[in-house]
């Protein structure tokens, strides 16, 4: 039995007159559309894309505070800024301290993390609340405010070492010792960037289906054996964001050196924004972008290696 099917009515064309005038609609609706955009296309090329494209092209330049006068003494330079930015020993130190702030800070911040949320979201039912707005506060309290508490408990007689010393241990000059004063502030930044980061795995934790742990314990999965196999895969793109915005977060870091310690002791805390933000104080305005392209390439380039292994699809 053959089934007769009905052959597609063809399309009759539309009159030009009704052609004409469903053209000139569309391109009234395309000039609204553009009037509301306006807007924030004008205020971002002014106020950002403007900066951005000024301040890389000054960075191939010898422009300085003396040049504000005279703009038409600016040369250009080509790699010279970027050149001498590798030959001063305080830059590369910079760069070593962010480093380093970033190793241990932000693996730190993600587990401790985790490790919260996984207690909140299945641990402890009673007081949840409190103690999610315990851990988030920080985030939301004022830079100076937790300086100025973190300085008092940081001092040499202060709250800390009062604590060590009932175990007759004598606590160091936390911010004042070159050797522990990095270290202090990366655990300040840790605690300080806690709550976001909870949040983040708590809604992460919360979108994972119950029943793949419920047949994972029927097939006699242990805990640790479904926390690797299911929590983790299923928290792999709450993961890839948590690990890229807390990095870019820790490779900018300023408020904390320039607070606590000024980038001292020995430069012991200086990191790669505050070596820009002083270059700028100092006039150097072409090598102050040169420094802030080069934090700008190392930001992209962690950023592409964090998506190139937790962005990977599993099989």
């Amino acid at each position: 039995m053959v089934a007769l099917t009905a052959a597609p009515a063809e399309r009759k064309p539309r009159p030009p007159r009704e052609a004409a005038r469903g053209s000139r609609r569309q391109n009234r609706m395309t000039l609204i559309a553009w009037g509301f955009a306006a807007p924030f296309v004008i205020l971002f090329l002014v106020f950002l894309a403007g900066p951005i494209v000024g301040s890389l092209a000054m960075s191939f330049t010898d422009f300085t505070t003396r040049d504000l006068q005279t703009p038409f003494n600016v040369n250009v330079v080509g790699l010279e800024n970027y050149i001498n930015l590798f030959q001063d020993p305080r830059f590369l130190r910079s760069l070593l301290n962010t480093f380093v702030f970033v190793v241990a800070g932000v693996p730190l911040t993600m587990g401790i993390a985790l490790v919260v949320a996984l207690a909140l979201d299945k641990g402890i039912d009673r007081f949840r609340t409190v103690f999610r707005v315990g851990f988030y506060a920080p985030v939301v309290t004022s830079i100076v405010a937790i300086a100025i508490v973190w300085r008092f408990i940081l001092q040499p007689d202060g709250l800390l070492n009062g604590f060590l010393s009932l175990f007759g241990i004598q606590g160091p000059s936390w911010l004042q010792d070159p050797a522990w004063a990095l270290p202090s502030l990366v655990f300040m930044a840790v605690w300080r960037n806690l709550g976001t980061l909870m949040v983040i795995f708590l809604a992460g934790l919360q979108s994972v289906p119950k029943e793949h742990h419920e047949a994972a314990m029927v097939d006699g999965a242990n805990v640790f054996q479904r926390f690797t196999n299911i929590t983790i895969p299923a928290l792999r793109p709450t993961l890839l964001f948590a690990a890229v915005i807390t990095s870019i977060g820790f490779l900018q870091f300023f408020e904390e050196p320039y607070v606590m310690t000024q980038g001292g002791p020995l430069d012991a805390t200086l990191s790669s924004a505050m070596y820009t933000f002083d270059q700028f104080g100092f006039g150097n305005y072409a090598f102050a972008s040169a420094s802030s392209y080069v934090l700008f390439l190392a930001i992209v380039l962690l950023a592409l290696i964090q998506f190139r292994l937790l962005g990977r699809k599993q099989d």
